[in-house]
């Protein structure tokens, strides 16, 4: 397993993953940070966790959306890929860990 620094919002975070992986995770972090700060500049949502919970709301439904005839998810079940989702959520829970605690 390998670190990366990366920031979202301004707030810093160190991430583990695996070597091979590093770039995925950082434009992963980078269409999060980006996601996230649009609907913090739109001024609609107060926050932090408000404004990545409607990130990650919004970045459900467009992954969903995929699922369409002619998407790559085509031939898996509305809980099959809810199921994925959960199981990207523990992977990224496990590895955001706030830059802060690792000093």
């Amino acid at each position: 397993m390998i670190q990366l620094d990366v920031s979202i919002m301004g707030q810093p975070y160190r991430l583990a993953c695996k070597e091979g992986e590093e770039r995925a995770l950082r434009e992963a972090a980078s269409l999060l940070d980006k996601k996230m700060s649009g609907i913090r500049d739109a001024g609609k949502v107060k926050g932090n966790d408000r404004i990545a919970v409607m990130a990650a709301l919004g970045m459900a439904a467009e992954f969903l959306t995929a699922k369409s005839p002619q998407g790559p998810l085509s031939d898996m079940s509305l809980l099959e890929v809810q199921q994925k989702i959960a199981a990207m959520q523990k992977v990224l829970d496990g590895a955001l860990t706030p830059q802060e605690n690792l000093f």
